[in-house]
C-alpha cells in the first residue's frame, strides 16, 4: 500500500526542533505534502547541541541542491583536529579529521548551535510553503486503515497520512503510541556553561594549545570544552548529592571554571543549562502509520556529538523510505519497518555504544584502566590506518556506510 498524502491528508511532523525540520525539509523538496506541529508558542533559542559531523553534512549537502548546507558551513565554524586530554598530565592523543579528506567534502566537526539549522529551515520551510503551527501540544492519537489523527490540547484535529514523532525525549507522540523508552539514567547531570573568553587565549599556560574541541578525562570531575561561533562551551559533570539551583550559583560556578583554569577573575558567562542525561532507545521505532525519529525515538549521552547527528540521519533515512512509499508502486508498511529495523540498530549498535563508551572512559577513576585506555588511544592517534577508521566511526561515516541511509528494500545490505 502506498501513503497516499495529500494537501488535507499529510505527513504530520510534531516537533519543530531541527530532527522533525529536517524531515519535513526533505519531504516537501520531494514535492510531498507536509505540515509541521509544535508544542512551544515560539521558536527556542536556548543554546543546545552544536556539532554536525562529516556524515551529517555530506546528507544535508544532498537535499535542496545544497542551499542550507552551505548556509550552515558559511555561519558555523570548521573544526578538523579534536584532542583526548587528562586534566593533570595534558595531551594524551590528537585526531585529525583531515585524514579523511579524500572520503568526504567535510573533513571536519562543523560547530554552530543547532538553533542556528532550526532558523534557517523555519526560514526555508516557509518559502516552500509548508504549514507550521506553533503553540499545538499533542493530547490525542488515533489510527485507521488510511492514516491517524492527531487531537491538539485546544480541540483541533489533524488528519494525516502519517505522523513522524520528532518531539523530543518527553515525546507526547511515544508516549500515546505506549513505546516503552527503554535504558538508564546516569546518576550524575552534566552542567554547560557558555563563556566569553576565547579559552585557548586565556589558559595556554594550563592547557597548552587547546583544541576546539577536547575530551578532558579526569577520575574526579571530567570536563568537555567545545568551540561554538558564538563562544566556548564548557561541560562538567554533577555528582548526585548537589543540588541543581546549588550547581547553578554564580559563585559555584565560577569555582568549577576556575578549577579548569584559573584566569586570575571571573569568567564572563553567557548562558549556562544543567540536565539529566539518559542512555534510551525505545522499543519500537514505529507502530502502523506513526513513526518516531531523534530524542523521541534514543537519547544519550553527549559525548560525541551523537545525539542531534544520529537524529538528522533518522529524519533522512525515513524521508528517503516516505517518498518511495508515496509512489504508485511504494510499500509504506514495508518501508517503515526497514526504517524500524535499521535505525533502531543504529542507535543500540552505534550511538548508545559509542556514547557509554566515552563518557565511561572521561570518568574511569581506576589508575590502571586509565593507563591502559590512554595508551590505546595515543597509539590509536599515532598510527594514521588506526585513526582512520577510529574517525570514520567518530563522524558516522562508518555506520552510514555499513547501514546505509533510506537503503531501497531490494538493495542487499
Amino acid at each position: 500500500m502506498s501513503l497516499a498524502a495529500s494537501a488535507d491528508r499529510p505527513v504530520t511532523v510534531v516537533g519543530a526542533g531541527p530532527v522533525g525540520l529536517v524531515t519535513a525539509w526533505s519531504l516537501a523538496d520531494a514535492g510531498l505534502p507536509v505540515r509541521v506541529l509544535e508544542a512551544d508558542t515560539v521558536n527556542r533559542t536556548d543554546w543546545r547541541a552544536s556539532t554536525f559531523h562529516a556524515a551529517t553534512m555530506e546528507l544535508l549537502a544532498g537535499i535542496d541542491g545544497g542551499l542550507v548546507a552551505e548556509e550552515m558551513l558559511e555561519r558555523g565554524l570548521r573544526v578538523p583536529r579534536y584532542h583526548y586530554r587528562d586534566r593533570r598530565t595534558g595531551l594524551v592523543a590528537a585526531f585529525d579529521l583531515g585524514l579523511l579528506a579524500d572520503e568526504t567534502r567535510f573533513p571536519f566537526r562543523l560547530q554552530l548551535n543547532q538553533q542556528r539549522l532550526v532558523e534557517i529551515l523555519l526560514r526555508r520551510l516557509g518559502e516552500l510553503g509548508v504549514p507550521r503551527h506553533f503553540g499545538s501540544p499533542v493530547a490525542g492519537l488515533a489510527q485507521d486503515d488510511a492514516g491517524a489523527t492527531l487531537t491538539t490540547e485546544d480541540g483541533t484535529e489533524h488528519r494525516a497520512a502519517l505522523v513522524v514523532g520528532a518531539d523530543g525525549a518527553g515525546s507526547a507522540v511515544r508516549k500515546l503510541l505506549g513505546a516503552a523508552f527503554e535504558g538508564v539514567t546516569y546518576p550524575q547531570r552534566f552542567l554547560i556553561i557558555s563563556v566569553a573568553e576565547d579559552l585557548r587565549a586565556e589558559v595556554g599556560d594550563v592547557h597548552a594549545d587547546l583544541a576546539e574541541v577536547s575530551y578532558i578525562s579526569d577520575p574526579e570531575e571530567f570536563v568537555f570544552v567545545l568551540r561554538t561561533p558564538e563562544s566556548w562551551r564548557v561541560l562538567f559533570p554533577i555528582p548526585p548529592q548537589e543540588d541543581s539551583a546549588e550547581a547553578l550559583a554564580p559563585a559555584a560556578m565560577q569555582r568549577r571554571l576556575r578549577g579548569f583554569a584559573d584566569i586570575g577573575r571571573d569568567y564572563g558567562i553567557l548562558d549556562h543549562q544543567i540536565y539529566a542525561v539518559h542512555q534510551r532507545v525505545a522499543d519500537r521505532f514505529h507502530e502502523g502509520r506513526v513513526v518516531l525519529a531523534g530524542d523521541a525515538a534514543h537519547i544519550n549521552s553527549p559525548m560525541g556529538g551523537m545525539g542531534l547527528n544520529s537524529g538528522i540521519h533518522d529524519a533522512v533515512d525515513l524521508s528517503r523510505r516516505l517518498v518511495r512509499a508515496a509512489g504508485a508502486d511504494g510499500d509504506v508498511a514495508a518501508e517503515l519497518a526497514a526504517y524500524d529495523a535499521v535505525r533502531r540498530g543504529v542507535a543500540l549498535d552505534y550511538v548508545r555504544a559509542d556514547t557509554h563508551r566515552n563518557t565511561q572512559m572521561m570518568a574511569e577513576r581506576d589508575p590502571a584502566v586509565r593507563a591502559q585506555n590512554q595508551a590505546a588511544l595515543r597509539a590509536t592517534a599515532g598510527d594514521p590506518d588506526a585513526a582512520r577508521v577510529w574517525l570514520r566511526r567518530a563522524s558516522l561515516l562508518t555506520a552510514v556506510a555499513e547501514q546505509g541511509i533510506g537503503r531501497p528494500l531490494d538493495v542487499a545490505s
